[in-house]
């Protein structure tokens, strides 16, 4: 993949390393070669995680010798939830996590915060769904602008999220449109998931050249598998440099589940390709 030497790329621990306990995971990417990493909200179902749960997380970055480079803001994903900001029943907990995330991503210098959408709920209409999001994401717009990081509003694909309203690379950019509207501040971006707009068919093509002004952070996976590349339909070669020629300077965030375990799940993209640059 020669297109994939003008990118930068991290690994995301809960997924990728996700057969391993959690302080063990920084460590085994070191190992592979990696030396960024991003995390899902890493205190699972916990909202306001003890002082020694964010120092073990922290500990375990700075022990590895990793830099972290995306977190994902209160989702319990492991639960099924996809996120908490339109969920009303989360209002609280979600503004209390805040400040924790926020706190625990400055200090390994951390610069993107993602925030999924949520579920909709039975019952609740959506449009007060769609009133409590814009409120929280303003909320975490700011927060982020504290320590300089964006705000990543990510698109899932119906299969695996079929209650996730944003399916769609359009639903997501409008979403970081209307919060860059209410704060003023332009630091709401497009998380551009491949996998998933993959599955949801989109043109992929199409999408990195329509909204690359947009893109604030990418992750991958093969489809339909969710498994590396190399093991699905999807061009990533192309993809890259795609990216690579929109100007794209941000990372790449491996996002799959490996079908083998050890380094041979990275054999596709060269050790020295790993070391964030």
């Amino acid at each position: 993949m020669t297109a994939a030497s003008r990118l930068r790329f991290t690994v995301n621990l809960s997924i990728v390393f996700g057969g391993l306990p959690p302080a063990e995971r920084p460590a085994a990417a070191a190992a592979a070669g990696f030396t960024a990493a991003e995390l899902w909200w890493p205190f699972g179902a916990a909202h306001l995680p003890s002082d020694a749960q964010v120092e073990a997380v922290r500990r375990s970055f700075t022990d590895a010798g990793l830099r972290l480079t995306g977190l994902n803001l209160l989702d319990d994903l492991e639960r099924g939830e996809r996120g908490t900001v339109s969920d009303p029943a989360q209002r609280e907990r979600f503004a209390e996590s805040l400040d924790i995330a926020v706190d625990l991503a400055a200090s390994l210098g951390c610069t993107a915060l993602n925030a999924l959408y949520g579920n909709r709920v039975p019952g609740v209409d959506p449009a007060e769904q769609d009133e409590l999001a814009l409120e929280n994401l303003a909320l975490a717009a700011r927060a982020a602008h504290r320590i300089d990081a964006v705000l990543l509003i990510e698109a899932l694909n119906s299969a695996e999220s079929p209650r996730y309203p944003l399916v769609s690379a359009k639903a997501a950019v409008d979403v970081a449109d209307r919060v860059d509207e209410v704060t003023g501040l332009g630091n709401a971006r497009f998380l551009c998931d491949l996998y998933h707009l993959a599955r949801m068919g989109e043109d992929l093509p199409r999408v990195i050249g329509t909204h690359a002004d947009r893109i604030g952070h990418v992750q991958i996976a093969d489809s339909p598998g969710r498994h590396q590349p190399g093991t699905g339909d999807v061009d990533f070669d192309d993809l890259f440099a795609r990216l690579a020629a929109a100007g794209y300077s941000g990372f790449v965030g491996l996002e799959y589940r490996p079908t083998t375990a050890g380094p041979a799940a990275f054999d596709w993209l060269p050790r020295p390709l790993r070391a964030a640059r």
